[in-house]
């Protein structure tokens, strides 16, 4: 089972925040500039969260995970879409 999550990330060095967006493209479903929305299982969190700990620098960067309740709906504005749990992801 999957679970929403909200990844947002203050990463201070350019070749650390392309790789720290590069990398969550393959779990987002959707997001922009430095936040993301994330689709996981308990093992894709655990992935996510070891591969984001592998990239950032501790004394300097920031990311965030928050676990949104699915259940609750989301508000949104402009062009923005509602999340939604594809049936698939693609990886290269």
């Amino acid at each position: 089972m999957r679970r929403l999550y909200l990844v947002a990330y203050d990463i201070t060095d350019n070749k650390r925040l392309n790789r720290v967006r590069d990398f969550l493209k393959g779990y987002s479903t959707g997001g922009q500039k430095s936040v993301y929305e994330c689709f996981l299982s308990e093992g894709e969190l655990r992935r996510v969260v070891t591969g984001l700990d592998d990239i950032i620098e501790p004394e300097e960067d920031r990311v965030h995970i928050f676990a949104l309740d699915g259940r609750s709906r989301v508000h949104t504005l402009g062009v923005a879409l509602q999340p939604k749990d594809p049936s698939f992801f693609y990886f290269e």
